[in-house]
């Protein structure tokens, strides 16, 4: 017995030894710079694959419809609208709204002022690259510069755009983040930066593989400071070919901007060129009474 206590230690300490060196090459901060790539690289190979491989990476259009919750200045639920959302990737959306009754809020949802839908109805934008319309009751108007430049930084920050395309584009780093405890799900956080400095941190899922959360860091130039815009994935069923969550929440530097619920998702469904255009929407106008301006 006291042979095996004067032992203990010395298996102890040769037990470290052995071990040390493989928990510190999991801490980022004492990788080696190959070691974080390498390992950043393969916990984003096992989100690919975890959301679909192939399935999912081969994705260039979507169609979701769901619905929106409604905030208001101070993050307080003021109501929900239906929507229609068909995306083609990289930069083309059309996003069909549609309510019912006085909405005041839906202006601000989209970024642009003066939209008449006062007595609900169906409010519909649609962006094509640097490109922008929306109609209304009042007709087809062309979108302010402003919101066309908002939608184009979102499609840089987009994490389908991130996964799908712009991974390999020459610029982007990739490192190891770490590891972490994130809504109660053991994650791996894998941390890209692109050649204009937008910081992504991802957190996998250790057992699925599915995203749980995202972060994405802006410098604000005009206001001098740091944005972070935060999204929150849960709900994931298998639509088509990809793993898809089903309720989505959004914070802009700590206040909750957005929270969407789809009740369902078809990929690569095969939209005509047209519906992306100025004249499809016009051509809905008429359909429905509304006259050009």
């Amino acid at each position: 017995m006291r042979l095996r206590l004067v032992h203990l230690p010395a298996i102890a300490l040769v037990a470290g030894c052995f071990f040390a060196p493989r928990a510190a090459a999991q801490n980022p901060d004492t990788m080696m710079p190959e070691q974080s790539v390498a390992k950043g690289k393969q916990i984003l190979g096992e989100l690919i694959n975890g959301l679909g491989g192939p399935g999912y990476t081969e994705v260039h259009e979507s169609l979701c419809q769901g619905r929106r919750a409604l905030f208001g200045h101070n993050g307080e639920l003021t109501g929900y609208i239906d929507f229609n959302d068909y995306r083609r990737y990289p930069d083309k959306d059309r996003t069909e709204y549609i309510g019912k009754g006085r909405n005041t809020l839906l202006a601000a949802l989209i970024g642009v002022d003066g939209l008449d839908f006062a007595r609900g109805g169906i409010i519909i934008t649609v962006y094509n690259g640097d490109h922008g319309w929306t109609l209304d009751r009042s007709g087809v108007s062309e979108l302010p510069a402003a919101s066309v430049a908002d939608f184009q930084e979102q499609v840089k920050r987009s994490i389908d755009n991130l996964l799908r395309l712009r991974r390999k584009e020459p610029g982007m780093a990739i490192r190891f983040g770490g590891s972490d405890t994130v809504d109660l799900k053991q994650v791996d956080w894998v941390e890209l930066t692109d050649s204009e400095g937008r910081a992504f941190r991802l957190a996998v899922d250790r057992s699925t593989h599915f995203l749980v959360r995202s972060t994405v860091t802006t410098k604000d130039e005009e206001n001098q400071q740091i944005n972070e815009d935060v999204t929150i994935y849960t709900n994931y069923q298998l639509k088509d070919s990809v793993w898809t969550p089903l309720q989505i929440s959004r914070e802009h530097n700590g206040r909750r901007t957005a929270q969407i619920f789809y009740d369902t998702c078809r990929f690569n469904p095969g939209f005509p060129d047209e519906l992306f255009t100025k004249a499809s929407l016009e051509k809905r106008g008429s359909e429905i009474g509304i006259k050009r301006k």
